[in-house]
C-alpha cells in the first residue's frame, strides 16, 4: 500500500513539473475555450487604424488562427453614436474616457474588463513645405487661412484643442478660423492637401506621414485633461470569450511594443 501511495504522489509530481515547463514554454495554452469560428467587431478611433491594420490585427489572427477581426474606424463621438444605436461591436477602444464613461454609465461596457491603456500627444501641425510663422500655439491669433480641428462636438481630438485653445484664452479668436473635420485623420489630410495652413491633431497622426511636420506639443498648462485611451468589450458581444482575448492580446508586451512604435504611450 505504502509503495502504491509513493507511485500515485511520483506520478502526480512529475505531471506538476511538466505542466509548469509547458506553460512557462508558452506550449499550454493560457485559455482552455476555442475560440475558433468566432468574430471580433473592433470599433476603434481613427487615430488607431494605422496600427491596427498594419500590425496587431495580423498578429492577432496568426496567434488565434480561427479568429476574424473585422474593424470599424471613426471618430470616437461617432462610434459612441453607433453602439448606441445598434452597431454590432465587441470591442471598443476610445481616445477619450469621455466616450467610453457615457457607453459604462448606460450599461454596454462589460466593466470588468475596462483598462485605461494608452496616452498620445496634442501637436499643432503644418503642411511640410510651409513658410508659415507659427511657432505656438499662440501664433494661432495670427493666422489669415484656416486652422483645422477635429469637429468638438463628437472628436475626442477637437475636444483637446478646444480645451487647450480655451485656457490659452485664444479660443474666441481662433473660432471663425476654423475648419471642423470629422475625424483626426480627416484634420490631417486637410494640413497634408495644404487646404489648411495649420491643424491640431496627436502625435502618432503627425507621425503617420511626412506630408507634415510638427510645430510644438501643446503647452502642459493648457491641457488639464490627459488624453487617455481606454479599451473595452462591450457587454452585449456576441464573442465574448474572443473579445476578452483580444483585449488581452493588446496588453502583452509584443502588442505594447507595437503601439510604441506608432507613437503612443503605455499609460502607467
Amino acid at each position: 500500500m505504502k509503495s502504491n501511495k509513493k507511485i500515485i504522489i511520483a506520478a502526480i509530481a512529475i505531471l506538476v513539473v511538466v505542466g509548469v515547463g509547458l506553460w512557462a514554454t508558452g506550449s499550454l495554452e493560457t485559455t482552455s475555450t476555442n475560440l475558433d469560428g468566432q468574430e471580433i467587431n473592433l470599433a476603434a478611433a481613427a487615430s488607431l487604424k494605422n496600427a491596427y491594420d498594419n500590425d496587431l490585427i495580423p498578429m492577432f489572427e496568426e496567434k488565434y488562427p480561427g479568429v476574424k477581426v473585422t474593424p470599424t474606424y471613426a471618430s470616437s463621438g461617432d462610434l459612441q453614436s453607433q453602439i448606441e444605436n445598434g452597431l454590432e461591436a465587441d470591442v471598443f477602444m476610445s481616445a477619450a474616457n469621455k466616450q467610453m464613461d457615457a457607453l459604462a454609465d448606460e450599461g454596454l461596457i462589460d466593466n470588468s474588463t475596462n483598462v485605461q491603456f494608452l496616452e498620445n500627444k496634442v501637436v499643432l501641425i503644418v503642411p511640410k513645405d510651409s513658410s508659415s510663422n507659427i511657432s505656438s500655439f499662440n501664433d494661432l491669433k495670427n493666422v489669415k487661412g484656416h486652422i483645422a480641428i477635429g469637429d468638438p462636438e463628437s472628436v475626442p481630438a477637437g475636444q483637446y484643442a478646444k480645451e487647450a485653445l480655451t485656457n490659452l484664452g485664444i479660443w474666441d479668436d481662433v473660432k471663425p478660423k476654423l475648419s471642423l473635420g470629422t475625424d483626426v485623420t480627416a484634420v490631417l489630410n486637410q494640413v497634408a492637401q495644404g487646404s489648411a495652413e495649420c491643424g491640431i491633431v496627436y502625435s502618432t497622426d503627425a507621425k503617420s506621414t511626412d506630408e507634415v511636420k510638427v510645430v510644438c506639443e501643446a503647452p502642459e498648462d493648457a491641457l488639464k485633461t490627459p488624453v487617455i485611451y481606454p479599451v473595452a468589450v462591450l457587454k452585449d458581444s456576441k464573442d465574448p470569450d474572443a473579445a476578452k482575448a483580444f483585449v488581452e492580446f493588446l496588453q502583452t508586451k509584443e502588442a505594447k511594443d507595437i503601439f510604441v512604435k506608432y507613437g503612443f504611450t503605455i499609460h502607467e
